[in-house]
């Protein structure tokens, strides 16, 4: 039985971008890194993930400083290396190279004592798509109230 938690979600990545699929991997962290998390002290908004020599490594993901660690703590914005099979990564990049698409934090989670993070292959959203996202919204919003109301 898989046990998972979530810990933080990027949800300003689902109103920015139409997302295609969805990649699994895990991360290579510190010691101080996992106890912060665990912590649910970490901040996906502005991350995103790109290749370097090969390995795709997660830049701008903010972990917090672990307070009882003092002076042997992390830096809170390096870039970490993510964990995929070798396969995986040479899909991801076959199809980053389409323009337009790139490879975007979705959800940090611990799965089995494992920090995973979920990855996205995402396509920006153009501004009336995002409108129209808002609308609907507010019409779900508004039907569910009107429910609620009569029930």
């Amino acid at each position: 039985m898989k046990r998972r938690r979530d810990i933080a979600v990027n949800r300003r990545a689902f109103f920015n971008y139409e997302v295609l699929e969805r990649y699994e991997a895990g991360i290579q962290l510190t010691g101080t890194e996992i106890k912060s998390i665990r912590a649910a002290r970490v901040d996906l908004r502005g991350a995103h993930a790109r290749f370097e020599d090969n390995e795709l490594w997660l830049h701008g993901m903010h972990v917090a400083l672990y307070d009882p660690a003092g002076s042997s703590n992390h830096d809170p914005k390096r870039p970490r290396k993510l964990l995929m099979r070798r396969s995986e990564i040479e899909d991801i990049a076959g199809k980053l190279s389409q323009k337009g698409l790139t490879l975007i934090p979705l959800k940090l989670y611990v799965k089995n004592h494992w920090a995973k993070i979920q990855l996205g292959l995402g396509r920006g959203k153009r501004q009336y798509d995002k409108r129209k996202a808002i609308v609907e919204r507010d019409k779900d919003r508004e039907a569910r109230r009107a429910l609620r109301q009569i029930a």
